[in-house]
């Protein structure tokens, strides 16, 4: 959604690097064209005019100190600005001090409630709450049965008494709700309402007559993301109308300008608590203000990035992947649960989109192939057992029963294995040199702790290298030289083709080829 905005803003600080020392001029360049990205985001004109006019104070102070890097001073300040539009520190849902804790949703018709309902009782469900849907949109049609199925999907439980289809009192609905929560011990009661197609009186009565009703610890404000200017309007209404604690972001994967997210912390003061970022229901999380800014500045979100590996990955199995990488034993079968490893993580370009840095390969993001795993899947399964594990028997009619047999061609066979060992022989190198990819530090199981973990033959072999030095200066001379000519002779290795640097790190830019 924000790539756009995002080329936009890192376009302008172009002019600013490379400069040992700004000028004013510089800065209300820079600020000017951040201006125009914002307003052609819909960003509320009044929270542009702020954001602005706080980046140029600070940017001058920042001038008047003569800083070492000005530069990187006013990146900073755009990015702690951005921080503050979008809402600033996270904030915790509101528990109750005796269960249930009660959430109304709340917005307009079409914004996502329904399943977001849904969304929200699974990652309450997985942090071990008992979670009760209540089903009090009784005027849209099927909208009941819409949650059901979404409460199933989520395996959690949907009280709806009515059959709604505009039979039923909602208000009542979601009274019985919340004291059928509380008699049977649920955790958390989540009350589904009706919206409309636009703000009218109406809508805004019965909101309020279910607020009064539950009494509810969060009233959540469900904002479409892709609705740009009219987020303002809607926002305000609602919160003159019913009044929100606190706002989710829907569609927040769509390729609309985004402006709704960074206008309505702004616009009404409410805090951002969670987006919803696709149609599955997995595809939710708590809105962070920092690691949204730094998506928009291409800067990444490493931490999201984790957490969702965290959940993903085993720690038992990571470790024994890094001694495999370490020890040169990875195989084909190692290869295949990394993909489905990778496939509980969510979409290939949601996570390589998080690496920092992306935009600059955002054409091959957005034309990279996500059914590729599928393909590279079916090939791996068209091996035998043997084959995985030693993929060096791989000859011509072998490959060539794999191909039929995957549904693909010899050739896409022979770059997967050619990919392979190239991948292979990158995890070896950084096994070696303590997971030591540039910016992204040491990875789990490698470095010191792998080493001591390496096997007797291997610390023979390196103690075998120290021994066979010569004492003799001249002659030591001499076989640093051949050693030297023989390291310029080989290629170097990396996961996505031949380096190009002059070093044994590995190239990460060549991750636009494999995208292609």
């Amino acid at each position: 959604m924000f790539a756009s905005l995002s080329d936009r803003i890192t376009g302008s600080f172009k002019q600013l690097r490379g400069k040992g020392r700004l000028s004013e001029a510089d800065v209300d360049g820079t600020i000017r064209e951040i201006r125009r990205a914002l307003l052609e985001a819909d960003v509320a004109l009044p929270v542009v005019r702020q954001f602005t006019a706080s980046v140029r104070e600070k940017s001058v102070s920042a001038l008047s100190s003569q800083a070492l890097n000005p530069a990187q001073q006013v990146i900073k300040i755009v990015n702690d600005e951005l921080v503050e539009v979008l809402g600033g520190d996270t904030r915790e849902l509101n528990f109750a001090s005796r269960p249930p804790t009660v959430i109304m949703l709340a917005g307009l018709q079409g914004a996502g409630k329904t399943t977001l309902a849904g969304k929200l009782g699974l990652w309450l469900r997985e942090q071990d709450n008992k979670v009760l849907l209540v089903a009090s949109d009784l005027q849209r049609p099927n909208a009941v049965n819409q949650l059901q199925i979404v409460g199933e999907r989520a395996g959690v439980d949907v009280w709806a008494p009515e059959p709604g289809n505009g039979v039923g009192d909602p208000v009542q609905v979601a009274r019985s709700g919340v004291e059928h929560g509380r008699q049977n011990h649920y955790n958390v009661v989540i009350v589904d309402t009706a919206g409309r197609l636009g703000v009218d009186e109406e809508m805004m009565e019965q909101a309020r007559n279910i607020r009064d009703a539950v009494n509810p610890n969060e009233t959540l404000f469900v904002l479409d993301a892709m609705i740009g200017q009219d987020a303002v309007q809607t926002s305000i209404a609602f919160r003159d109308g019913v009044g929100f604690t606190g706002v989710v972001l829907s569609k927040l994967d769509g390729d609309a300008r985004g402006g709704a997210a960074l206008s309505v912390r702004g616009v009404t003061g409410v805090p951002v608590l969670f987006a919803s970022t696709g149609e599955k229901l997995e595809d939710f999380e708590r809105f962070h203000a920092d690691r949204m800014a730094s998506r928009i500045l291409d800067m990444g979100d490493v931490l999201t990035l984790i957490e969702q590996a965290q959940k993903a990955y085993d720690e038992k199995e990571a470790e024994d992947l890094a001694e495999k990488m370490a020890e040169g034993t990875f195989t084909l079968n190692d290869f295949l649960a990394q993909l489905q490893q990778v496939r509980k993580m969510g979409s290939m370009k949601k996570m390589l989109g998080m690496m920092p840095g992306m935009g600059q390969f955002r054409d091959q993001l957005e034309n990279f192939d996500e059914r590729e795993i599928d393909r590279v899947e079916a090939i791996i399964r068209s091996m035998t057992p043997q084959e995985r594990r030693d993929p060096k028997i791989l000859n011509g009619s072998r490959r060539l029963r794999i191909a039929k047999g995957s549904g693909s061609t010899v050739q896409e066979v022979n770059s997967l294995m050619d990919r392979f060992e190239k991948a292979k022989t990158m995890m070896q190198h950084m096994s070696k040199t303590g997971g030591g990819a540039p910016g992204m530090g040491s990875l789990p199981g490698m470095g010191k702790r792998a080493k001591a973990r390496q096997p007797a033959a291997s610390k023979k072999r390196k103690s075998a290298n120290k021994k066979g030095r010569s004492g003799n200066p001249a002659k030591r001379a001499q076989q640093e030289r051949e050693a030297a000519q023989k390291r310029a002779n080989q290629p170097k290795g990396s996961a996505f083709g031949v380096s190009n640097q002059g070093d044994d790190t590995p190239d990460l830019n060549e991750l636009a080829k494999f995208l292609r």
